[in-house]
């Protein structure tokens, strides 16, 4: 952190001191009622990733690499959350405009690398899923603890990486006027417009690393999944097949909220002329909540293992 500061420093340009959050500029009397969901599905994400985390800490049945990786995603989830919702409802709440500088930049340095290491997690959680189904004799060797620890350095030096520059260009900007970002968060785009420099590089950094990112994990996870959808047609053993592919469900179900909600957030920032400007907003916040909140509860409720051990917990 003091690295990446010292490079935001180096800008010529005198730096502003802090920025000023306006949640959804056409909608403001919307706040304190959409402050209730939010804070439920806050709780509920907190609580159930947590409820996760504990279970597979106490639980020795759990200490396999399938349920390690799943600890990784709540560990990022949770980053997530603490990143963005408390100062959202500290906005909601408390009329807490304020944010300082370099904290303006941490959160949209933690979103964007945190964003793409799930994405890149859900990648090694479809290959266990591929080796455990297509090479089953084989799984002991190949997904060892070792394996999650390659995983994990993998997923943390990529994608920490390649998305430090975003923060570091849109710092670097000679932020000459307006310091009021029309936004509840530190996006790249809603930060950077309020500069007099051309911010068409930092545009085509951010959306050629994002595609990169998000896109070979996309392709990764389908190839993955056609792999594992081929060998389980060729089981011919009654309800071989159905139970190889239970076994897939959970993650598919928390790929299809990741990638979904992402999905819908990308049109409607190319459609932001035809929609409101405060929903791309929300659907950015939502974003933030809804996959940390469904993770745990998905895999809770799908999983026999970690529904026995969250029973023995809660006991």
């Amino acid at each position: 952190w003091t690295c990446f500061m010292a490079l935001i420093s180096n800008s010529s340009s005198p730096l502003p001191s802090e920025f000023l959050l306006i949640c959804f500029p056409g909608y403001q009397s919307w706040q304190h009622w959409l402050s209730l969901p939010l804070s439920l599905l806050f709780l509920l994400a907190m609580g159930a990733n947590v409820t996760l985390l504990l279970t597979i800490r106490l639980e020795a049945s759990l200490h396999e690499p399938m349920y390690y990786l799943l600890s990784i995603l709540s560990l990022l989830d949770i980053v997530l959350c603490v990143t963005v919702i408390p100062k959202v409802l500290s906005i909601f709440w408390f009329d807490l405009r304020p944010i300082s500088f370099s904290a303006c930049f941490l959160q949209m340095y933690i979103m964007n690398s945190f964003l793409t290491m799930e994405s890149c997690t859900f990648t090694v959680m479809a290959y266990d899923r591929y080796v455990a189904i297509c090479k089953p004799l084989r799984y002991p060797t190949i997904i060892t603890n070792q394996f999650v620890v390659k995983a994990t350095m993998f997923i943390v030096a990529r994608n920490a990486l390649l998305t430090a520059p975003i923060p570091i260009l849109s710092a670097q900007l000679h932020y000459c006027g307006d310091n009021i970002i029309k936004n509840c968060i530190c996006t790249n785009l809603s930060v950077s417009i309020l500069s007099c420099d051309d911010i068409t590089f930092n545009r085509i950094y951010q959306f050629v690393t994002g595609w990169t990112l998000l896109g070979s994990d996309l392709i990764l996870i389908i190839l993955s999944y056609t792999f594992i959808l081929r060998a389980v047609l060729r089981i011919k053993a009654e309800g071989a097949a159905a139970k190889a592919l239970s076994t897939c469900g959970s993650h598919f179900i928390l790929i299809l909220f990741f990638s979904t909600i992402l999905l819908v957030l990308v049109i409607t920032n190319v459609a932001r002329k035809k929609i409101p400007r405060d929903v791309p907003i929300l659907l950015n916040i939502l974003h933030h909540l809804i996959p940390p909140a469904m993770n745990p509860i998905v895999y809770g409720v799908r999983t026999k293992e970690i529904k026995q051990g969250i029973q023995k917990l809660l006991r």
